[in-house]
């Protein structure tokens, strides 16, 4: 049986996607086997960022709606992980229902599946929510977002998910010395949730995952993202702060 686990964060430019190809590529160096699933129906941009080596020719919504089998939408990626990409428009097939009977498909055959929600908490949000059994709330360190990351929060219990955890994404030690971004305690306190881990603010992010390339395996965020990664695996993982 699969984790399944959605990300999201409730507002919009906190990094979501570029932590779920984080994650998926630092699981898939652990030697999992790993599903994403794009759920920004319209808006779709994981295929870029995860180097996607093939023209998407189905989406999850064809497997929902039956127009194709559930093998013929996979996409492999450049960082050894499988892509489910997202419709390019919404139908009313996409139900709850059905997104959780879409991760039934493939729980047996992948250990982890992470649901990249989009932003806000409207249908791609809840269509997600609803197919995973656990969650990662993601927040930038400032007061915006941490309020947003806390909204999001409560809205995940509404769908039984008893276990979401926080990533504080962007972070700058330097910054938040002097005041001008919120301290891990801080966003810790605000957004009510266990921290998981903490990502650094690293210029690697946006020139690898523009070009689809998996970052350095000695860049300080890849290096986060391992230590998430084992921690999620259930290991003791000191937190590492730079």
């Amino acid at each position: 049986m699969s984790e399944r686990i959605v990300i999201t964060s409730g507002k919009g430019g906190v990094g979501k996607s570029s932590i779920t190809a984080g994650l998926a590529c630092a699981l898939q160096r652990r030697g999992h086997s790993v599903l994403v699933v794009d759920c920004d129906i319209g808006l779709s941009s994981l295929d870029i960022i995860l180097g996607a080596k093939s023209d998407m020719l189905f989406n999850w919504g064809d497997i929902i709606c039956s127009r194709c089998s559930s093998d013929a939408a996979l996409t492999e990626t450049g960082y050894g992980s499988v892509l489910l990409c997202a419709p390019k428009r919404f139908e009313p097939e996409y139900t709850e229902q059905a997104m959780q009977s879409l991760a039934q498909e493939y729980e047996e055959r992948f250990d982890y599946i992470i649901f990249d929600s989009p932003a806000g908490l409207g249908t791609g949000f809840k269509l997600a929510a609803a197919a995973a059994n656990k969650a990662i709330v993601v927040s930038t360190p400032d007061e915006v977002c941490v309020r947003s990351a806390a909204a999001a929060a409560d809205s995940l219990s509404e769908f039984g998910i008893a276990e979401s955890r926080l990533i504080i994404n962007r972070f700058e030690r330097k910054a938040t010395t002097k005041g001008k971004l919120l301290n891990v305690d801080d966003v810790i306190d605000s957004t009510r949730l266990r921290l998981i881990g903490v990502v650094p603010n690293d210029r690697n992010v946006m020139f690898n995952m523009c070009c689809g390339k998996p970052l350095p395996e000695k860049s300080s965020a890849a290096q986060a993202f391992k230590r998430i990664a084992g921690r999620m695996d259930g290991e003791r993982v000191y937190l590492v702060i730079t």
